[in-house]
């Protein structure tokens, strides 16, 4: 009987460490977008350079996810959770005392890494520790708590940067990483390895790195000259010989033929690196046009922020619930159909626009997310074996963030057309209105696309 509730209690421990590391990431990037006009004040930094507080953060956790995720495959995700737990911690601290913008962008690099090996193994412990009939349950409240993250974020993050300054949201957020840090050293036991005995890719890892670096920089920089039009380039070549690699080595990285062989990953991942593209920078935008555009503090924009992750975190366990017993991709298709209705109204929100309107539309957001999310999720884990979990969980989650990544691009390409080299102050009202109707628009279409994929995806059950 006690063998049997030892059993019992270890998936247990095991939900509680994976959730509350994955709420640690999202809670760090929903408040730091409340921070960006006060870290720009305080280091009197133009638009475009403060975009790098963000960009840094997802241009290395999206770079060195696939390797991390392999690494964990090989040599054990727990090992590898745990380090990025420890190390996230410690990249707080360090960005709480960050004396120059510089060394901030340089710290949000770091944390880029160490969230990887979270990314990269949360999901994937997560699939191994439950049987399937539960995964669309555990991998509902993992969401849950991403969004719980994204909920508080914005809401402590105005309160803490309205009285406290922003370095405070690095030091709260070492704190969380400290306890969350301290239940997984002492609670989570056993081991994960799906792959051993295999071989690590180190030239494949090296192309991909590379690959993505330059991917991102340059779609990230792409308007302030031809430099940077060459990054881009340099990427995409990158990506296509890391792909004729990986199909020519015994033991890749990624194994590039699932998604030729297998519809539903190809289709489920593509559908994330879409959804992801046209929603992550709308938190940017709406934080601006609160606090600039309307005027209001950071605290109660983050009240107001608030709205879209706490209706995820509530529908989030449901919508998993659901992925269990109907089809994942007729929940997400439709969860995409609604994010693509809330982003054209963002396009045709004005200065004399009424706050319940862009609380109603958050709502139509979190809606949409919450039924796209975790039934994607359900679908691309639930369309690999259990040897390919970690590999599975880090291609999903580079696709979350090189969507992060190109949404956050796609901001700034569309803001140096717009604000040349001003700064975002209350006189720039005009050009930032501008600028939101163009982005929304395009996220919009970006959008209607995914549907399509979401669809394309066929059936899991």
């Amino acid at each position: 009987m006690k063998r049997n509730v030892q059993a019992q209690a270890e998936p247990r421990y095991t939900l509680l460490a994976a959730t509350l590391a994955s709420f640690l990431t999202p809670f760090m990037g929903s408040s730091i977008n409340l921070a960006i006009p006060a870290i720009g004040a305080e280091f009197q930094a133009e638009a475009l350079t403060l975009n790098w507080v963000v960009t840094a953060f997802l241009l290395t956790s999206a770079a060195f996810l696939l390797p991390i995720g392999r690494l964990a495959d090989l040599y054990g995700r727990k090992r590898i959770f745990l380090t990025g737990i420890a190390s996230y911690t410690l990249f707080s601290l360090l960005s709480a005392a960050s004396p120059s913008l510089p060394f901030l962008i340089l710290m949000r690099a770091l944390h880029g890494i160490s969230c990887s090996m979270i990314f990269g193994t949360a999901v994937a412990i997560l699939t191994s520790a439950y049987p399937a009939k539960e995964r669309g349950r555990v991998l509902g409240i993992n969401a849950a708590a991403v969004y719980a993250g994204l909920s508080t974020g914005p809401f402590l993050g105005g309160i803490l940067t309205h009285y406290l300054g922003w370095r405070s949201l690095f030091g709260v957020n070492a704190l969380v990483g400290l306890i969350t840090m301290i239940i997984a050293f002492t609670k989570l036991e056993g081991e994960w390895v799906g792959a051993k005995g295999e071989k690590f890719d180190l030239p494949g890892s090296a192309l991909s790195i590379l690959s993505l670096v330059a991917l991102i920089y340059g779609s990230s920089t792409f308007s302030l000259g031809a430099q940077n039009k060459w990054f881009l380039l340099l990427g995409i070549i990158g990506l296509l010989v890391f792909i004729l690699h990986e199909n020519s080595t015994r033991f890749p990285l990624l194994n590039v033929r699932l998604f030729s062989s297998n519809t539903a990953f190809a289709f489920s991942n593509l559908a994330a690196l879409i959804n992801y593209s046209a929603t992550f920078a709308v938190s940017f935008l709406i934080s601006l046009y609160l606090q600039v555009v309307k005027g209001l503090n950071p605290q109660t924009a983050g009240l107001i922020l608030l709205t879209q992750p706490l209706v995820q975190v509530f529908l989030s366990p449901l919508a998993g619930r659901l992925s269990d017993k109907i089809e994942p991709r007729i929940i997400s298709s439709a969860g995409m159909a609604l994010t693509s209705l809330g982003l054209f109204v963002f396009a045709l929100v004005t200065p004399s626009s009424p706050i319940n309107l862009v609380i109603g539309n958050l709502v139509l957001l979190g809606l949409g997310f919450s039924l796209f999310a975790s039934p994607n999720t359900n679908a691309v884990m639930s369309s690999v074996s259990k040897a390919h979990y970690g590999i599975a969980s880090s291609t999903l989650g580079t696709m979350r963030l090189l969507g992060q990544a190109f949404s956050m691009a796609i901001v700034a390409i569309i803001f140096s057309f717009y604000f040349r080299g001003m700064k975002i102050t209350p006189a720039a009202t005009p050009f930032l209105t501008k600028g939101m109707h163009a982005a929304f628009l395009t996220f919009g279409a970006l959008s209607v696309g995914g549907i399509f994929a979401s669809l394309a995806r066929g059936k899991i059950h």
